[in-house]
């Protein structure tokens, strides 16, 4: 019955549902289909999700009619309202889009008649543009001619003018304008016209040619009327009467001239630039950059120096560099006085900063580069006339920077020997005769002794004379390549000198070991002595400026030929410079050193132990006790020893330098205190008589020896003195002391014991152990067995 009820009241539902989708449809008339589906759908949608719930209660039927009822006519309304203002807006839209069109097309149609016209135009005033651009084309290269021609006449009015003002001799006209010509030149220099380019040097060399000519002329009259050039240092000098006229016209001269100095360099640029595609072998000497006035005074010396120094005049001679180059250095000092009191006051008056001193020293350098360039290559396959080149060369360049302040900047001789070829071929006879050299001095007779030996305050290094002349040598090396203005060429050099002190390392190596049978001789001492020297110097220079210099150089440019196959830490320190170059050399002579005096002490100990052995034999605990006896003395066993000890360290005080004697007696003195340490004392026992004795030996015989040389001679024998000190001690200390050692030993002392340690410490044993301390003081025979 409750089925039959619940479809008798779902019937109405679905039927006023299905009435209201038709109203729904119909009322969708003018609008689109889609849209009537949407809301179709969505109405279904409401239905069924109110019909789930209406089917579980029926008494809600009456208030979902009235629910679909309001609902439906929103709908209606809706509707209505859609289609009464939709198709007049989509109307208006259509009208508009159909005027646009048209007004499109009027404006294409517009477009292209216009465009027509155009084409039409431009069909008809192509012919105009071709005959105005040829007509432009015609203007513009009579312009360009009217400006040739103004600037020909231009030139030419400069040359008239230049030749008016030499007709009335009015020279600074003159200048002025060919000043002119080379400010138009200067102009020209990007001008493609080069046959009026040529025209315009050639009138501007023309002119300047002729003022230059005048001008040097009339120079020269007045420089010889002043008696230049001053060729002797006591030259006779008389005043001429005229002496205020001339000196006026000399300073005119120098005004115009170098007023002249314009043109003059531009004329040496163009011939400079005309002549670089010349082989080299055509080209002319490089003419130095001087201004004219000092060209001019050059010129007689000039002569001169070609006179005497080239052909076949005997000056001319390839054995006697020194002729020419004092003779020019004579030059410049007699001629210092004359330019430093008549040209460098017009100079200065005429605001140049000339030095006429130095340009003149200029010129007649470049004098002697030619000279020494050509006399260089005639000498490389004659050693003994290129050292002596090389010599006269490095004297030269040192008085013409120190004694006529030549500056720095400016190149001289030197330049020259940095050429591979003469450059490789210095560092060939520097070794050729560095080997000759190092070959005569250490076979020479006196090789072996030191030249200030009998002046004890100049001989503490003791260096034999082939050591010291082995160092200067390589000192004078240095002082000729120290000026070299090249660094990798100074380099070069230093990779020589390190070459060198190996070569001689090598052979101090080979003639100590032909002497080391006897180490105590005196030439194995001076073997010594030099290598004790050489390693000293060289690390004196590793602190100099220069060589400094040259390390930073050699890490900056990476010299492999210096630096050899560093690592990068060790090439980091001497960038730092916390090494030197000269570590490498430093560690093999150190190691020679460490070697030698090895064997050294290796053979005084051996003497030493054998006049030693009656000492170590001694009856030691047969020696009475000190106060049955009248007066103690040294034992007579150990006579020999001392002795020989005391004559050992007198003759190595005497052969030996001050640092190296100083490392032998205080190895001699380690090596004893271990040998009587171990010898001596730990070989046998000893009874209070012995222990006294043999403290007495050490304290008042053997330390003393030593004693000449230091204040405490005991602090280097710690093992023997502390021994002596424990061997000594009285019974009942000794007792208390081995009783405290050995409970410590056992790890059984009481908390308010003292430590070994302190014990030790307050009788002055610091050195050795308690194990040790307890071994002495069972060497003594008078204490008891505990």
């Amino acid at each position: 019955m409750a089925a039959v009820t619940e479809e008798q009241q779902d019937s109405p539902v679905r039927k006023s549902s299905e009435q209201l989708k038709e109203k729904v449809y119909q009322g969708n008339g003018g609008v689109p289909g889609d849209l009537g589906e949407q809301e179709d759908y969505g109405l279904s949608g409401v239905l069924e999700k109110e019909q789930s719930d209406i089917l579980k209660s029926s008494r809600n039927v009456c208030e979902l009619l009235e629910k679909i009822r309001e609902e439906t006519e929103a709908l209606e309304k809706q509707v209505v309202n859609v289609c009464s203002s939709g198709p007049p807006k989509v109307a208006a839209a259509l009208s508009a889009a159909v005027e646009v069109r048209c007004s499109l097309d009027e404006l294409l149609q517009r477009e292209q008649r216009i465009s027509n016209r155009l084409q039409q135009h431009l069909q008809g005033t192509k012919q105009w543009m071709e005959d105005l651009g040829q007509m432009c084309n015609h203007v513009d290269f009579i312009e360009r001619s009217m400006k040739y021609l103004k600037c020909l006449h231009h030139i030419e009015e400069l040359s008239a003018a230049v030749q008016q003002s030499l007709m009335i001799n009015s020279v600074w006209d003159a200048i002025k304008g060919v000043e002119n010509m080379a400010a138009l030149d200067c102009g020209l220099n990007q001008s493609q016209c080069s046959h009026l380019r040529d025209f315009l040097r050639q009138t501007l060399c023309f002119w300047h040619n002729i003022i230059k000519d005048r001008l040097t002329s009339d120079f020269e009259k007045v420089l010889a009327q002043l008696q230049w050039p001053v060729i002797t240092p006591n030259q006779s000098v008389t005043t001429p009467a005229n002496y205020q006229e001339l000196s006026s016209q000399l300073e005119g001269l120098l005004l115009q001239l170098l007023a002249l100095q314009t043109s003059d360099d531009l004329i040496s640029q163009r011939a400079s630039a005309s002549t670089e595609g010349a082989p080299p072998s055509t080209l002319p000497p490089a003419a130095p950059s001087l201004c004219l006035p000092i060209q001019i005074m050059l010129q007689p010396l000039t002569k001169r120096f070609r006179y005497h120094f080239y052909g076949n005049r005997q000056t001319n001679s390839i054995h006697k560099p020194e002729w020419y180059l004092t003779q020019v250095l004579k030059w410049m000092e007699n001629s210092a006085t004359f330019l430093e009191e008549k040209v460098q006051p017009v100079f200065d008056r005429s605001g140049q900063t000339i030095s006429a001193k130095v340009a003149l020293c200029q010129g007649l350098v470049c004098l002697v580069q030619e000279k020494v360039a050509s006399d260089a290559s005639r000498m490389l396959y004659d050693d003994g006339l290129f050292c002596h080149l090389v010599e006269e060369v490095l004297q030269f360049e040192k008085d013409l920077r120190s004694h006529h302040s030549y500056p720095a900047m400016l190149p001289a001789l030197l330049h020259i020997l940095l050429d591979d070829a003469f450059l490789q071929k210095w560092l060939a006879v520097e070794r050729k005769m560095a080997v000759e050299k190092m070959d005569a001095m250490l076979s020479a007779e006196g090789a072996w002794t030191s030249q200030y030996k009998d002046i004890s305050d100049m001989d503490e290094l003791k260096a034999p004379e082939c050591a010291e002349t082995f160092m200067t040598l390589l000192q004078v090396i240095t002082e000729r390549y120290r000026a070299l203005p090249s660094p990798a060429a100074q380099l070069r050099f230093f990779g020589l000198q390190k070459e060198l002190v190996d070569d001689f390392r090598i052979r101090l190596t080979q003639v100590m070991k032909e002497e080391s049978r006897c180490p105590l001789g005196v030439r194995y001492c001076a073997i010594l002595n030099a290598v004790n020297y050489i390693s000293t110097i060289l690390r004196d220079w590793g602190d100099n400026v220069f060589f400094l210099q040259l390390q930073q150089a050699a890490v900056s440019l990476g010299q492999q030929e210096v630096l050899g196959s560093l690592e990068m830490t060790e090439v980091g320190r001497l960038a730092s410079l916390e090494g030197s170059l000269f570590d490498g050399l430093l560690s093999l002579l150190d190691r020679l050193k460490g070697d030698m005096l090895g064997r050294l002490l290796h053979f005084l100990m051996r003497d030493t132990a054998e006049k030693a052995q009656p000492y170590c034999q001694e009856r030691w605990l047969s020696i009475p006790p000190p106060q049955d006896q009248s007066a103690m003395s040294l034992s007579s066993s150990a006579c020999p020893m001392m002795l020989c000890v005391r004559d050992r360290l007198l003759n190595l005080h005497q052969v030996l330098s001050v640092s190296l004697f100083q490392l032998a007696w205080q190895g001699l003195a380690e090596k004893l205190d271990n040998f009587i340490y171990q010898e001596v004392i730990l070989s046998n026992h000893f009874s209070d008589g012995g222990a006294a004795q043999l403290q007495f030996d050490m304290t008042r015989n053997l330390f003393p020896l030593f004693g000449h040389y230091c204040r405490r001679p005991e602090n280097f024998f710690k093992h023997v003195k502390e021994a002596c000190i424990i061997l000594c001690l009285k019974v009942g200390s000794a007792i208390l002391l081995k009783d405290l050692l050995k409970r410590s030993e056992q790890e059984a002392t009481d908390f308010e014991d003292p430590s070994p340690e302190s014990a030790l410490n307050e009788l002055g044993v610091f050195c050795l152990a308690p194990c040790d301390v307890l071994i002495l003081l069972d060497l003594k025979a008078s204490l008891p067995r505990i």
